[in-house]
């Protein structure tokens, strides 16, 4: 409670500080004006008019009788003048337009050139549209469609049977204290109080009670980290909502409800933005948990790109309603100068649009994902992030490259990621002076180690006496694995490689490599260094079968 008495006093200060009467329209100059007592009974000119509408409804000089003459009642004879000119600056002092009598034409036959050169003088076209004062012959008067709008003008101000209260409440006194009358002081203090107790209510009825059913409901952790940050938001725009509908019934200085009315006009599109931008972190968490019930990670890069757009558009739309509604900007000037100004911004910056519009078909065609290694050009390595505007890849040199997304487009991606076998291709060289029996019982071997290893693919494999090179028998080595990384396709590789250097020793096969040989008669007391092969196919038929149920087992 502390806290609403500290705005009620400061409330009180900024009303005693204000050099305005007590209530309604003041009569602010620019230009030297000379008023006489004539002038406040004059219906020459929009100035005029205009002065005698508010001088006449003032509390010091009110006398509607003579206000109600500036009305033009054509259409609605059956109407009393003084009740609706009363109602109509209820109107002007409850939406804080200021009039100020400076700025309102002296010129008898007054044309607005802006429209169709019309005898009319308009107020404030965005808070009151249809108020206007025109000449009716040799008057200049609030025009028919002025008066006829006036009740319409009037509840709209004044909402939800809040107009009763502006002949209720100054019942309550009219002494005068702080320089506001006691109706408005108890009027001030009511309103903090109500603002004090719905703030209560509604927090009670989130922290306690919406907060309680979504827990039982399983989405407690969303709840406390994204809705109730939301909620605390909404209770403040619900607060300021109810704070523009009561501050006009107590017709408060006018300069003061202008800028508290420009303020919360400001402050409703504010919070409003506000709401959506935290709900966007709500969409975003939807969208991860979406996005991780997918083999793709390119949605996990994809959702981050969504709520940084998403929160933009929302700043930016919300920033043209706190100029246009809140702060009553004519927003149609800076729309035509931002497309003019977009217009040559996209021509300045055609590569970073390039760039954009490259990462969205990455993200629509899905060339890669987030781990993939690709090669694409010069570079090779693995995708790790996608941007807006590059990829950004590392290299096996462990070096990162940032590519433009509209190269990457435009190129040919050779994505070994999505590759679904992995191929391994070899030459094994064993000497010329192999038996053929060998060499086919080594090829079957080789084609066993294949098919025995868990990670080779079974139905397509090619193992083959396939050349007669310089020094070596050469024996084609062509198998796909099936794995998903390249840390296990080598050790696959290895595996096949150790397998092959093992079966050679069981059979006696030797590899061969680059050698010159020099033939020399062989003499009685010394040996050859070539091996001699005098086992038969049987025999070595019969040791694969022992390295084979020694080293992998019975197949299975």
């Amino acid at each position: 409670m502390r806290k609403e008495l500290l705005v009620f006093s400061f409330l009180i200060w900024v009303l005693q500080v204000v050099p305005l009467n007590v209530h309604g329209q003041v009569f602010e100059s620019h230009i030297p004006l000379v008023i006489d007592s004539t002038d406040y009974n004059n219906l020459s000119s929009p100035y005029h008019t205009t002065l005698t509408f508010f001088y006449n409804l003032q509390e010091e000089s009110f006398d509607p009788d003579l206000a109600g003459k500036t009305l033009d009642m054509t259409g609605s004879a059956a109407e009393d003048p003084s009740s609706l000119a009363v109602k109509l600056k209820q109107v002007f002092d409850g939406r804080g337009v200021y009039v100020r009598l400076g700025e309102v034409p002296l010129d008898q036959n007054y044309t607005d050139t802006l429209r169709n050169n019309r005898q009319r003088y308009f107020f404030d076209e965005q808070r009151l549209p249809g108020v206007f004062v025109e000449k009716v012959g040799n008057q200049w008067l609030f025009s028919s469609f002025t008066v006829s709008q006036i009740k319409d003008l009037h509840t709209e101000t004044y909402p939800f049977g809040t107009a009763k209260l502006l002949n209720l409440l100054p019942k309550i006194g009219t002494e005068l204290y702080f320089g506001l009358h006691l109706w408005q002081l108890v009027g001030l203090f009511v309103l903090v109080l109500l603002i004090f107790v719905s703030h209560k209510v509604f927090t009670i009825v989130v922290d306690r009670g919406f907060y309680y059913l979504l827990i039982r409901a399983g989405y407690g952790q969303t709840a406390q980290k994204y809705l109730l940050p939301v909620a605390r938001v909404v209770s403040i725009y619900l607060i300021v909502l109810l704070l523009a509908v009561f501050i006009r019934v107590l017709q408060l200085p006018i300069a003061v409800v202008s800028w508290v009315t420009v303020m919360l006009n400001a402050v409703k599109p504010l919070l409003v933005t506000i709401i959506f931008y935290k709900l966007a972190n709500l969409l975003s968490s939807y969208l991860e948990s979406m996005a991780a019930k997918t083999e793709s990670t390119l949605d996990d890069q994809l959702v981050p790109l969504v709520r940084k757009t998403l929160k933009t558009f929302i700043i930016v739309i919300g920033t043209l309603f706190i100029l246009k509604d809140g702060l009553q900007l004519d927003i149609v000037p800076f729309l035509t100068g931002l497309s003019i100004g977009g217009l040559a911004f996209a021509l300045a910056a055609q590569d970073t649009i390039k760039n954009f519009f490259g990462s969205v078909m990455i993200f629509i065609d899905k060339p890669f994902q987030v781990g993939d290694w690709i090669t694409s050009g010069d570079v090779d390595g693995t995708v790790e992030e996608v941007g807006f505007r590059s990829t950004r890849i590392r290299t096996f040199r462990n070096s990162l490259v940032y590519i433009p997304n509209g190269k990457i487009a435009d190129a040919t991606i050779d994505n070994h990621g999505l590759r679904k076998y992995r191929r391994f291709y070899t030459q094994i060289t064993i000497t010329y002076d192999t038996p053929p029996e060998l060499i086919e019982v080594f090829v079957e071997g080789l084609k066993e180690l294949v098919r025995r290893h868990p990670s080779t693919r079974k139905d397509y494999f090619n193992i083959y006496l396939n050349n007669l090179s310089a020094y070596s028998l050469d024996i084609m080595f062509y198998v796909f694995f099936e794995v998903p990384s390249w840390p296990e396709e080598l050790k696959a590789r290895e595996d096949l490689l150790l397998g092959t250097i093992k079966l050679a020793n069981e059979l006696g096969v030797r590899f061969a490599f680059p050698t010159q040989t020099l033939h020399m008669e062989t003499f009685p007391e010394k040996k050859g260094l070539n091996p001699i092969y005098e086992d038969g196919r049987s025999q070595y038929q019969k040791r694969l079968e022992q390295f084979i149920a020694r080293e992998t087992g019975p197949q299975g």
